[in-house]
C-alpha cells in the first residue's frame, strides 16, 4: 500500500507540473502576447490648425480600433475601419473628391494618425489648405 501512495503522489505532482502551465495559458497577463488571432489595429487620430506637427496643438483627438471589431471614440468607427481596410491602411490612398467647391483661403488643418495597423507601426500626417478641403477629401477617417 505504501508504494501505491508514493506512485499516486508522483503521478499527481507530475501531472501538476506538466498541465499547470497549460491551465494559465488562456489568462492574459501584463506583458504577455495578445489572446486574439487578429493583428492589432489601433490608432490615435488628431486634427489641429497649423501646418507644422511640431507646433500644432491637437484640437480634437479620437481613438480607432479596427481589429477584431471596430470600436473606439471615433464617431463612425465601423465606416472609418472599412475605408482603411479598403486601401490596405494606406492613408494617402483614401479617396479625395474634386467636385466640392472650396475657397482658396489658407487656414491649414493638420491631421495625424499614430499607432498600429495590422501589427505594423503607423505614423501619418497631412496638411490641408483649410477645413473645406479636408472635408472634401471624402474620407470618414478624419471626420470627427
Amino acid at each position: 500500500m505504501r508504494n501505491t501512495a508514493r506512485w499516486a503522489a508522483t503521478i499527481g505532482l507530475s501531472a501538476a507540473a506538466i498541465c499547470g502551465p497549460l491551465t494559465g495559458a488562456s489568462v492574459a497577463s501584463p506583458g504577455s502576447a495578445p489572446a486574439s488571432l487578429y493583428a492589432p489595429s489601433a490608432l490615435v487620430l488628431t486634427i489641429g490648425h497649423g501646418d507644422d506637427v511640431a507646433t500644432v496643438t491637437p484640437e480634437r483627438a479620437v481613438t480607432l480600433t479596427c481589429a477584431p471589431k471596430a470600436s473606439g471614440t471615433h464617431p463612425a468607427a465601423a465606416l472609418a475601419c472599412a475605408e482603411l481596410r479598403g486601401v490596405g491602411g494606406d492613408f494617402d490612398a483614401l479617396a479625395g473628391r474634386d467636385d466640392v467647391p472650396c475657397t482658396r483661403e489658407y487656414n491649414p488643418v493638420l491631421v495625424t494618425a499614430q499607432g498600429v495597423w495590422q501589427g505594423k507601426r503607423v505614423t501619418y500626417e497631412r496638411t490641408f489648405g483649410n477645413e473645406c478641403v479636408k472635408n472634401a477629401n471624402g474620407s470618414s477617417v478624419f471626420a470627427f
